[in-house]
């Protein structure tokens, strides 16, 4: 027997096996390693480039051109000693309601005049206050002509709920302060019966919330085709926990699809049981314009079936996986990063441009870098294992590529997705507080809530304002004049 080749045989099994473990080990670690951020540590991706610009680069032979701000003018002002301002401390709003106390001495001699005054501004906090409103409505008795007798009364005016005690404020108080200040109906509820010793049941503020829902259902719908009308809308997906009635004591995981329609600032929530193509597309295969989304296969997919899709990347998506493999290959990692750092330099360079002009920048500044990118990634692929971390970002690099590419078609298209994960912030906030919604039925209202309340956001403009205005007047308007009711 050959002994040796045997041997050889084996030592090539055992290396083949350790290689294996070796990578095994590296892409736990990876895991265990995300999963402690994800539970205990910050969820900023926060990356400093230790590159000089004016040293030469070991990776590759492309030097990326330092960006040389342009000097900057500082004007000095001198102020009145009397002007200065408290350090760290905001100037108190000048629309505030103000009440004036004069404090005079214990003892004023005779014959002292007043010759000025010394201020001091302080705020002074009046809780919310509940009032129970009383409407009279006189009732006349007349007879007509005829002789008859008759008696008038005027109408009530017009309640969200016919017969309910809550007026439109209270409902627009009760509903932002569940979905904007993340106060579950519980705690409110406690807040009611200590603040102003009004003691109402969980069912009742329940009922209410479904009343209202109902009502704005429509104006829900008008949202849903203002997004789907828009040529350039943002997508993402974010789980949300529903019981399930079917089982007692288990919970259903259900997905909340987010589009954000950047031009017209306009934020659609829909939700849906599963996560997979059936579940958003009655939304997408009519759609007509760009679709800027993540690497997930569904909206690739809706995509290949309906052509009047564009789809276009995310740049934040590529750029958060070749962060989180910095600690197993800082070499590469860092030298992908420094590269997308100086994109978004570029990109901070065209806030106040047009379209075109952006798309021209872009194509003149922008698109060597991504070609470098591009280029180093297909080099070094090949020297990584695949599922290391840094061979995992750099395979979902290239797989995303060819949409990343699309950017530089489309002026008016933003690099990342990251307006639209800010909208879901708020969905995340709220799953800390109330951890779970009751029904199907209760997690298609969140989706409506939060709707309005991103719209509102994106317009700037005050949600429980807005809410108290809609609630007042929706029941009274006419179904082709509902879209005076959006957001601003």
């Amino acid at each position: 027997m050959d002994y040796e080749a045997i041997i050889a045989q084996k030592d090539q099994q055992i290396q083949a096996l350790q290689a294996d473990y070796e990578s095994r080990i590296e892409s736990l670690s990876f895991q265990l390693e995300n999963l402690k951020k994800l539970i205990f540590g910050s969820k900023k991706e926060t990356f400093k480039s230790t590159d000089n610009p004016n040293q030469l680069s070991l990776f590759d032979d492309n030097i990326i051109e330092p960006i040389i701000e342009s000097p900057k003018e500082y004007i000095t002002t001198t102020k009145l000693k009397s002007e200065k301002k408290h350090a760290g401390r905001n100037e108190n709003p000048s629309h505030l309601p103000v009440e004036e106390i004069i404090i005079e001495p214990e003892l004023t001699p005779e014959g002292a005049k007043v010759i000025g005054y010394e201020r001091t501004e302080t705020l002074h906090y009046t809780p919310a206050s509940l009032i129970k409103r009383i409407y009279l409505r006189p009732k006349y008795a007349f007879k007509t002509e005829e002789g008859q007798e008759q008696i008038i009364i005027a109408q009530l005016p017009s309640r969200p709920i016919d017969k309910g005690i809550a007026e439109a404020s209270l409902l627009a108080h009760i509903i932002a302060s569940k979905f904007i200040d993340h106060l579950p109906f519980y705690r409110q509820i406690e807040i009611f019966k200590r603040d102003f010793q009004w003691i109402v049941s969980s069912s009742t503020i329940n009922d209410w919330f479904v009343a209202c829902c109902t009502l704005l259902e429509p104006l829900y719908k008008v949202l849903e085709q203002k997004v789907k009308s828009s040529n350039y809308i943002q997508g993402d997906e974010s789980p949300i926990r529903v019981l399930d009635k079917d089982k007692e004591g288990s919970s259903h995981q259900g997905y909340q699809w987010v589009f954000h329609s950047v031009v017209d600032k306009l934020v659609l929530m829909r939700y849906s049981p599963g996560r997979g193509e059936v579940n958003v597309r009655d939304f997408l295969m009519d759609y007509k314009g760009v679709l800027q989304c993540d690497g997930y296969a569904v909206y690739e997919k809706i995509a290949s079936i309906n052509p009047e899709i564009t789809l276009v990347g995310c740049m934040a998506h590529i750029r958060r996986k070749i962060y989180e493999a910095q600690k197993a290959d800082s070499k590469r990692a860092t030298h992908l990063l420094t590269l997308i750092q100086s994109i978004y330099a570029h990109e901070a360079e065209t806030k106040d441009y047009t379209a075109e002009e952006r798309k021209q920048y872009r194509i003149e500044n922008v698109k060597p870098i991504l070609d470098q990118i591009k280029s180093y990634i297909e080099d070094e692929i090949y020297k990584v294992t695949p599922k290391s971390p840094i061979g995992m970002a750099m395979g979902y690099a290239q797989k995303q590529w060819y949409k990343i590419e699309q950017i530089l078609e489309h002026g008016q298209i933003a690099m990342d997705n990251n307006l639209i994960e800010n909208k879901i912030r708020p969905l995340a906030l709220g799953r800390k507080n109330y951890l779970f919604a009751g029904s199907h039925e209760g997690a298609q209202r969140i989706a409506m809530m939060y709707s309005f309340f991103g719209t509102c956001k994106a317009r700037n403009v005050n949600p429980k304002e807005w809410l108290e205005n809609t609630l007042s007047k929706i029941k009274d308007t006419k179904l082709s004049d509902l879209h005076a009711l959006l957001p601003g």
